[in-house]
């Protein structure tokens, strides 16, 4: 989503699906929010924040895809749910390693470093208990065979939804918020 507007929209169509019972799901392949003032004028760090904020609360099965790239506030803005998946070649992270090579290095030239360091893999992201599932592709990656693909991440969000749907709402809720406050403990 590339602003504001776009998040305060898919605000209002997800508080549709809570006020008809409807499960959200959202998929995610986004190069990021645009990190330009222009856009904060227009408030786009409100309205992301105010996503998260609100896909806390909502009371309906929430599914998170990752499906392509998964970048910055752009990604974080529609990525809170009850179950993440990830496709497994896509990669999920605050920052883009071009962004991030830049802000440390001054320059584009370190962003395998970067990527490395952010540990922004599928593989990464299960290990560390930010994702639920990884979904295989299928032999040559997702866009070889759209199909196979497709079915796949049926099956997961089924699966799920199949989980969750049993779970009564407030108690979804309170999971929900505490699945996502833990990601952010450090055990020293």
């Amino acid at each position: 989503m590339a602003n504001p507007e776009g998040y305060r929209k898919a605000l209002r169509l997800m508080k549709s699906a809570e006020k008809f019972d409807i499960p959200i799901i959202t998929f995610i392949d986004t190069p990021g929010a645009f990190p330009g003032l222009e856009a904060e004028e227009r408030g786009q760090g409100e309205a992301i924040a105010r996503n998260i904020y609100e896909m806390m609360s909502l009371s309906v099965p929430i599914f998170v895809v990752i499906i392509g790239e998964g970048a910055s506030g752009g990604a974080l803005g529609i990525g809170v749910g009850d179950k993440i998946f990830m496709l497994e070649n896509t990669w999920y992270s605050v920052i883009s390693p071009e962004s991030c090579s830049s802000i440390l290095w001054r320059s584009w030239e370190h962003k395998e470093e970067a990527a490395e360091a952010l540990k922004l893999t599928s593989k990464d992201m299960l290990q560390n208990k930010l994702i639920d599932k990884i979904i295989k592709e299928p032999l040559g990656g997702a866009h070889y065979d759209r199909e196979a693909t497709f079915l796949n991440v049926k099956k997961e969000i089924l699966s799920a939804f199949k989980q969750v749907s049993k779970i009564e709402a407030r108690t979804r809720v309170e999971q929900r918020r505490n699945k996502f406050i833990v990601m952010g403990e450090i055990l020293e």
